[in-house]
């Protein structure tokens, strides 16, 4: 952009590439956001029992769609929810994540003051905000937290169920359309209708399972070349298939029934309360399956952005699947007398039929992304939230941070997706757990949501309950009618429920224990100080690395090892990783450095911030990288006036200003970007379990330097740098925790079994991170039982 523009050219430059970028996301977000939403029409109707269906009881389904449609897709999605998401990510546990940190109704102790120390932000009066009454009450109701944290991670586990269900479901319907347009070509096989019969039902028992197996392989095959890549692979097929679907609609409306527009008036629908029959209740259980994907729209907004989802919905989504479903209302109104009219392949033209299932198979294939990588999302999420056990997230984009691919989940997706096709091999099962998972969904969003505007939109008590009883009232509706069909294929939607809630529970359960233990035998830093002295300790000559999950304190596991062991080494260094929602930090923000104790004791913390896309080399190198910032703290602070009034506990941002030759003047060193003194900074949350290093290569020797004359370097100053150069010529020892846990004996039956699926979880999940990148020779795991 040329600097002598004009700044009203410049500003309608950059808005122009802002809208460039919102048209490029739009694109791609038809193929993976709106997949699912997109492919309703192939199953709504298909999964209903065709004998209890009338003319007018279709119109009064029509009325539910269209209303279903509009209230909660557009009013509540595109409209109201999108606007509630967390720094950018969108799902249950962003709303449940909004709450904890606004409402203090978190079970794992947090304090907001780390993750802005973090930031290097500053806390301002501004910030402040007057505690509401409704938000006193949660906060002191111990059983509200628990309630808000089931209500998460059952949301959680419906959006991981969807993500299951729907594959299977929209595969197989496309499927059963290949099979049924094979059906009609029997008579080219065998003149003979006995023989058509038998070809007829061979096709049926052969063809869709196989070909939904197919399918479904190639899809989850494909997740690894991540958002952007399946985005723009997936977005002209959704496309296509929007706008042919959508054209047959307006044919159909004008070739069948002209009037059906009409028929949208909400009196269809109280016809259809006021009519209350059981049997046609239950139809409803398939009726919400015309909002699957809705909840897509806020989950997936990590990948995405608000204005380019809410753009693609209005202008494009809604309209076309609106005329589609008029289009095929109006087809089954008037062919009621047809064999399997209530399937959309049924309501094609004749000469479009074969187009229709080519691009309903590739239509369904796709259609299956949205709940996948909402899966993602969630469980990244809860990673976040120690609400889930350690799996590998590749980020596959340097723009957007939400985009990420998780092999482990999409492989069990995958695996799952499979035994339910196999297993069922009814569309009318699958479409039954299916609708169930997505209304339950729904309502977890309500709920939150309704929280969400009382405490941290701060509206009025009033707004949040017509929130909440005018969409809960609706959702309920459906759920009713999602119950009645219990017993035809939902009950497995319950059992998936239960075996992902009891491994989140006994995660988060087994985690916060963990955290309660550390914090609750951690050691003041006066400790070291004063007591470490009495107990006769040894210094040996290296540096040690102490990897720990706690900012402020000395971690119980090794306060337990000198404890026993009255030796440590020469220079200790207290390593913490803290993972940030941006692409990289620079080198002159990395680290934040920090001295515990006297200056004599050698003994300093250094906390690690990094990007997702941030990688350290070796081990090495990154041991390079702290000692050279170490160095520079100590020359930062020998020149700091205050220094003198604190000599211990204040933490600096330092620059990493060292040439790569390893010498360097002391006297050229970067002054601090940030002081921050340590009784800010609290205990902080797994997060750090998210350091990514990669593995460790060819170990190689880093010598570092002192100018050989230094006049303006004073002798202490010289001293220290010099004992920290010998002390890494020594060689390097690195310390990690590993906390055992045990069940007191007289414990409940709960208790023990929440412990028993955390520790069998824990050992079938990933190491720490930093525990795969230490050299083996090098690594000393401090092992403590905690006993609870």
């Amino acid at each position: 952009m040329d600097p002598q523009m004009h700044p009203d050219a410049i500003f309608d430059e950059a808005k122009k590439k802002t809208w460039k970028q919102t048209i490029l996301l739009c694109f791609q977000i038809v193929g993976v956001v709106y997949g699912q939403l997109s492919t309703t029409p192939l199953y709504v109707f298909g999964t209903i029992q065709s004998t209890a269906v009338s003319e007018e009881v279709v119109y009064e389904l029509f009325s539910f769609i269209f209303w279903t449609l509009t209230i909660i897709s557009l009013l509540k999605y595109a409209f109201i929810v999108l606007k509630a998401d967390n720094d950018g990510e969108g799902g249950t546990f962003a709303l449940y994540s909004l709450l904890c940190r606004h409402a203090k109704v978190g079970l794992l102790p947090c304090d907001r003051s780390t993750d802005e120390v973090m930031h290097c932000a500053e806390r301002t009066s501004s910030n402040v905000k007057v505690v509401s009454r409704a938000q006193r009450a949660i906060e002191n109701q111990k059983g509200c937290h628990y309630l808000l944290l089931f209500l998460a991670l059952f949301g959680s586990c419906m959006t991981i169920g969807d993500a299951v269900l729907t594959p299977a479901l929209s595969v197989l319907s496309a499927s059963n359309g290949v099979q049924r347009s094979l059906s009609d070509m029997s008579h080219l096989f065998s003149s003979s209708e006995h023989s058509q019969e038998l070809v007829s039902e061979a096709l049926k028992r052969y063809v869709p399972v196989p070909c939904a197996c197919v399918i479904l392989v190639g899809l989850f095959m494909l997740q690894h070349y991540g958002t952007h890549r399946i985005g723009f692979m997936f977005a002209p097929i959704i496309s296509v298939w929007l706008l042919f679907v959508g054209g047959v609609g307006v044919y159909n409306i004008f070739h069948w029934n002209k009037e059906i527009f009409y028929k949208i008036s909400p009196v269809y629908m109280f016809k259809f309360v006021r009519d209350f029959n059981i049997k046609r209740w239950r139809l409803l259980g398939n009726i919400i399956l015309c909002a699957a994907g809705s909840e897509a729209m806020f989950a997936d907004l990590g990948h995405f952005s608000k204005k380019s989802i809410k753009i693609t919905f209005i202008c494009f989504i809604y309209p076309l699947l609106v005329l589609c479903y008029a289009g095929q209302v109006a087809y089954i109104s008037k062919n009621l007398h047809v064999k399997d009219y209530n399937h959309l392949s049924e309501s094609m033209p004749r000469h479009f039929k074969h187009v229709f299932i080519l691009l309903s198979l590739f239509a369904s294939a796709v259609g299956s992304q949205a709940t996948i990588t909402t899966s993602f999302s969630i469980i990244n999420q809860c990673l976040a939230l120690n609400c889930f056990p350690r799996v590998k997230v590749i980020h596959t984009s340097k723009k957007i941070y939400g985009q990420i691919y998780i092999p482990d989940v999409n492989w069990l997706l995958m695996i799952l997706s499979l035994t339910v096709t196999v297993g069922f091999q009814d569309m009318v099962k699958i479409g039954n757990a299916t609708g169930l998972a997505i209304i339950s969904g729904m309502l977890v969003t309500t709920s939150l949501m309704s929280l969400i505007i009382a405490l941290y939109w701060e509206k009025n008590l009033l707004v949040s309950a017509c929130f909440l009883v005018g969409f809960g009232f609706f959702e309920a509706t459906y759920l009713s009618a999602s119950l009645l069909e219990f017993h035809k294929g939902a009950w497995y939607l319950v059992v998936l429920l239960v075996v992902i809630m009891t491994i989140m529970l006994s995660w988060h359960y087994g985690t916060m224990k963990k955290y309660e233990f550390d914090m609750q035998n951690k050691v003041s830093t006066e400790w070291l100080i004063d007591v470490c002295p009495n107990l006769g300790i040894s210094r040996v000559p290296g540096i040690g690395f102490i990897y720990t999950d706690i900012v402020a304190g000395i971690p119980a596991f090794f306060s337990h090892f000198i404890t026993n062991l009255p030796a440590f080494h020469q220079v200790l260094i207290f390593v913490s990783f803290k993972s940030l929602p941006v692409p990289c930090v620079p080198d002159s923000e990395r680290y934040l450095i920090g001295r515990i104790g006297p200056k004599d004791y050698r003994i300093y913390r250094c906390i690690v911030r990094y990007g997702y896309y941030d990688h350290i080399s070796d081990t090495d190198n990154f041991e390079e990288q702290i000692i050279r910032s170490i160095e520079e703290f100590i020359s930062i602070e020998q020149n700091d006036i205050e220094s003198m009034d604190s000599p211990h506990g204040r933490m600096i941002i330092v620059g990493n200003s060292l040439p790569a030759d390893g010498n360097r003047d002391s006297e050229s060193c970067i002054g601090p970007s940030s002081i921050i003194n340590e009784s800010q900074i609290s205990p902080i949350d797994d997060s750090f379990e998210k350091a990514s290093l990669p593995p460790p290569v060819k170990r190689k020797k880093v010598r570092f330097m002192l100018p050989a004359n230094s006049p303006k370097m004073q002798a202490s100053l010289k001293k220290e740098l010099l004992e920290l150069i010998d002390a890494r010529e020594s060689g390097s020892t690195y310390f990690l925790g590993q906390s055992h846990l045990m069940v007191r004996d007289g414990s409940s039956f709960l208790k023990r079994f929440l412990i028993m699926t955390y520790r069998l979880s824990e050992k079938n999940c990933r190491e720490p991170p930093v525990a795969l990148k230490i050299p083996h020779a090098a690594l000393v795991e401090v092992g403590m039982v905690c006993t609870i």
